[in-house]
């Protein structure tokens, strides 16, 4: 008979999870969406703070996959000047099949700044951390997409590197609004990036 107990609770434990598993496709269009963050201006210092463009190239930027993307390149490219005429320094990835020739001409990367070649983790592989620490990094603002690509996955990695982060809400776009309020909500309330991340908007930063 004793051997029939672990046999027993095993059962219970699988009908358990299988009725959570139920429950939760069953629920999904219940779920309501948590309230929208507070954006607040931020103060940079150009000489400690990064800003990382992530991926903004032709094969995952276009009209096609991510019209949302193309949407936010002017205002990123706006933002992507004032960072240049402050001298924060600039930092870009691409995917595996990208080159320096691929980035969108209104983000394109000049001639000495980095590029770092990676999948959803630029950090992961790659030489970022170094780079970034060789200049005296403390601060990262993250662009790029997708959100929940490189964007939340980059930007958690920051975290855990020990850097603070600002993001920029109207600079991780996606192919949809639910997965941008999704990666959105999982940086804020992550608890690696919980800490560190600011969230705001481009022209609310302030470069001193």
């Amino acid at each position: 008979m004793r051997l029939q107990y672990p046999v027993v609770a095993c059962a219970l434990v699988l009908a358990a999870q299988s009725a959570l598993a139920a429950n939760i496709v069953e629920e999904w269009s219940q779920v309501k969406a948590p309230p929208a963050p507070i954006l607040t201006g931020v103060t940079v210092k150009a000489a400690d703070t990064a800003l990382l463009l992530l991926d903004i190239e032709e094969a995952t930027c276009n009209p096609t996959a991510r019209p949302r993307c193309v949407e936010a390149v002017p205002g990123i490219a706006t933002f992507l000047a004032r960072a240049r005429e402050a001298h924060l320094p600039v930092f870009y990835s691409n995917t595996r099949n990208g080159t320096r020739e691929t980035m969108l001409k209104p983000v394109a990367p000049r001639d000495d700044e980095p590029i770092v070649k990676a999948s959803v983790n630029k950090f992961f592989g790659t030489q970022l951390d170094e780079l970034l620490k060789a200049k005296g990094i403390k601060t990262v603002i993250v662009c790029g997409t997708t959100a929940a690509g490189a964007v939340l996955h980059t930007a958690t990695a920051a975290a855990q590197y020990g850097y603070r982060i600002i993001q920029p809400v109207d600079c991780m776009p996606a192919a949809s609004q639910y997965e941008e309020q999704a990666s959105l909500w999982s940086l804020i309330n992550g608890p690696a990036t919980r800490p560190v991340l600011t969230p705001t908007a481009l022209p609310a930063i302030r470069i001193e």
